[in-house]
């Protein structure tokens, strides 16, 4: 009787360690999955920066050409929402 006993408890620590298998299993999928997907957001990021540098560098060349003081129109670019939020009170 003592053998049934311990066949029992054996098939069910077989069954647990099963379940957790899989579980681990489909957890390392899904941080796969999670890597691939930071990998690909984090190659678009580096896209979108290149490309937004190149296109300052475009705008910056037009503006000087055309005598635009870059600096100045950056800053009153950052102040304008400060500008709006205070409800135009500056301009008056």
């Amino acid at each position: 009787m003592g053998f049934g006993s311990t066949a029992k408890k054996l098939q069910k620590v077989t069954e647990y360690a099963e379940q957790l298998y899989e579980r681990f299993e489909k957890l390392r999928n899904e941080v796969d999955a999670l890597r691939t997907t930071v990998e690909d957001t984090n190659d678009r990021v580096e896209t979108l920066e290149r490309q937004l540098a190149e296109q300052r560098a475009l705008v910056e060349a037009l503006a000087e050409q055309d005598g635009v003081d870059v600096e100045a129109a950056v800053e009153d670019a950052a102040t304008a929402p400060e500008a709006a939020a205070d409800g135009g009170s500056q301009a008056e």
